[in-house]
């Protein structure tokens, strides 16, 4: 990275790093997308359902993975931006190893809870046995896609975001071809959607390492003396990662709560089926996110606060014109989606008229993410902490529980558009507080 070069070409410098990052996140939610469609189509509503109800575990080791990575590439970051290659490395594989420990302890946990969480549910026989046959295996395969995800944050980190783009695109297309294969052909139903994702992520992961192995030029796999402060340092940085995964594994078990008891089967169903756009959109904008992030920890390491401010306005211009553009494609678009994954009119006619009004929480949603990453970017945790619990947990959840019980299922739509907005409210209060506490420093020195 070079300051003078990001400072004469902010934005192009934002979409060089923001736009392999971006195509990697639309690759991998892709993969979610194609899996529905394939389960929708040759499983049924109750197997879109059913993997609906298992988001939460997902979410789960997202939180993880992402408050262990997130911190730690920021800490290595503004080390790189010091100059300091030793802790560069150093942070690297303490991030890693760290990762790979505390995922593969949660497969097991998550394990011997899947009964309690189906029992709590109240989910029925059939949904049961079909969410057990895909996340049995799926806990193989999500320490893998954690750890995956990790390392793609360092190889942007080094500014060579283009080789994780080509590694999600094989992922993508193998995970494809997997899927066509075991469930159209060899009809195994969601257990072959399972066994194509765990394939996938461990090509991945080879590719990966050899990247690290042969090519990486900042940062190298050796030998590592465990840090405490370091961990704390980690762990604290990625709070609001965590706190924003996390909230959304506990919101997703509230909604399906609340749809199963209120609607049932068909309301998880389309909410589902609305939720694939939803997870495609917040794709795109954690992916600005984490081009725009290892930048604004870069520059804000090398004491140009300013310029960390306008990468950041930058950026929430781009996300707030991608999400008036998603809007208008779903204005056109919502008759011919609402068909796409399953054959139910009922269905179809919720997704239809649900995915519009949910849609508008796109044009909130992308300037409360990017702020949330600004603030952990210049190790801000608590203000990033706040926008994340907000918006992922205390206001959703009471949205969550008022909205669907008063006007039904599109309560359900209306909890993220109106979750959303005020938490923008509560974005741009810390942003001026931040802002006035940068001119007080300018103006003292």
């Amino acid at each position: 990275m070079n300051l003078e070069n990001i400072q004469s070409n902010k934005m192009r410098t934002i979409l060089q790093f923001s736009i392999p990052s971006i195509i990697a996140m639309i690759l991998t939610s892709l993969i979610t997308v194609t899996d529905g469609f394939f389960i929708g189509n040759f499983v049924g509503k109750e197997g879109l359902a059913a993997i609906n109800l298992g988001l939460p575990i997902v979410y789960l080791f997202l939180a993880v993975g992402l408050m262990v990575s997130v911190g730690g590439v920021a800490i290595a970051g503004m080390a790189l931006g010091s100059n300091d290659i030793n802790k560069c490395n150093s942070v690297f594989n303490q991030t890693m190893c760290t990762t790979m420990v505390a995922t593969i302890l949660l497969s097991v946990i998550v394990w011997l809870s899947l009964d309690p969480m189906l029992h709590i549910l109240n989910a029925d026989s059939q949904v049961a046995m079909i969410f057990t046959d895909y996340y049995v295996i799926m806990l193989l395969e999500l320490p893998i896609m954690v750890i995956n995800a990790s390392f793609g944050m360092f190889i942007r980190g080094e500014g060579k975001p283009q080789y994780f783009m080509k590694v999600n695109i094989l992922n993508v297309l193998l995970n494809i071809l997997l899927d066509y294969l075991f469930v159209r052909w060899f009809a195994w139903g969601v257990k072959g959607v399972a066994v194509a994702s765990l394939l996938s992520a461990l090509v991945t992961l080879l590719y990966i390492l050899y990247f690290f192995i042969n090519k990486s030029s900042v940062y190298k796999f050796g030998r590592f003396t465990f840090s405490g402060d370091v961990l704390c340092s980690t762990l604290l940085n990625g709070s609001s990662e965590f706190v924003g995964e996390m909230s959304m594994s506990i919101s997703m078990f509230a909604y399906n709560y609340v749809i199963l008891r209120n609607i049932g089967v068909d309301g998880v169903t389309a909410f589902t089926i609305v939720g694939y756009i939803a997870y495609i959109f917040s794709m795109v904008i954690i992916g600005f996110g984490q081009g725009a992030s290892p930048l604004i920890s870069f520059t804000y390491g090398a004491e140009e606060h300013f310029l960390a401010v306008n990468l950041r306005k930058i950026t929430n211009f781009m996300v707030l014109t991608a999400g008036a553009m998603v809007l208008l494609l779903v204005l056109f678009g919502s008759r011919w989606y609402s068909s796409l994954f399953v054959k139910s009119a009922v269905v179809e006619q919720m997704v239809h008229s649900g995915v519009i009004i949910y849609a508008v929480s796109f044009l909130f949603s992308g300037i409360n993410t990017i702020s949330s990453f600004y603030f952990t970017s210049i190790g801000k945790a608590k203000e990033s902490a706040i926008i994340s619990s907000a918006r992922g947990l205390v206001i959703l959840l009471i949205c969550i529980f008022t909205l669907p019980s008063l006007f039904g299922m599109t309560g359900v739509w209306l909890v993220s558009p109106i979750t959303e907005f005020l938490t923008l409210i509560l974005s741009l209060f810390l942003i001026g507080k931040e802002s006035k506490y940068l001119s007080r420093r300018l103006t003292q020195s």
